[in-house]
């Protein structure tokens, strides 16, 4: 390996010259180091949640969220109704998309669901 060169202005190093190799190694170097923040960075972000395949595709083919997450936990309309605490009717119809639901209701799903309430936004 050839020797770093140093460029000196009033008597202190303010330059390095060092060979392409090396150069190149260290930008590797550095890269990997930038790489390593930033999976520690996004990791210590993570909440752990993830949305199952089958959920995603569900709501990609147009099913409503609701119904795509009570499906994924095997619940009928009757025992999601009754475990959120309204009618299986009303469930029926934000499933659908003819009612919205009002904010209670949702964190009521989504409680039974345990998913968040954005996950149930369609």
């Amino acid at each position: 390996m050839s020797t770093i060169q140093f460029i000196e202005r009033n008597g202190k190093r303010e330059y390095a010259v060092v060979p392409m190799e090396l150069f190149a190694r260290l930008m590797r170097a550095a890269e990997s180091l930038d790489d390593v923040a930033l999976f520690d960075a996004v990791k210590a972000a993570d909440d752990g949640f993830r949305v199952p395949g089958a959920v995603a595709h569900a709501i990609l083919d147009g099913t409503h969220p609701v119904k795509a997450w009570r499906e994924y936990r095997g619940f009928t309309q009757d025992a999601l109704a009754e475990k959120a605490g309204i009618s299986k009717a009303y469930l029926s119809q934000i499933e659908t998309g003819k009612r919205i639901g009002v904010a209670r209701t949702l964190k009521a799903l989504a409680a039974a669901l345990g998913v968040t309430l954005n996950e149930l936004q369609p």
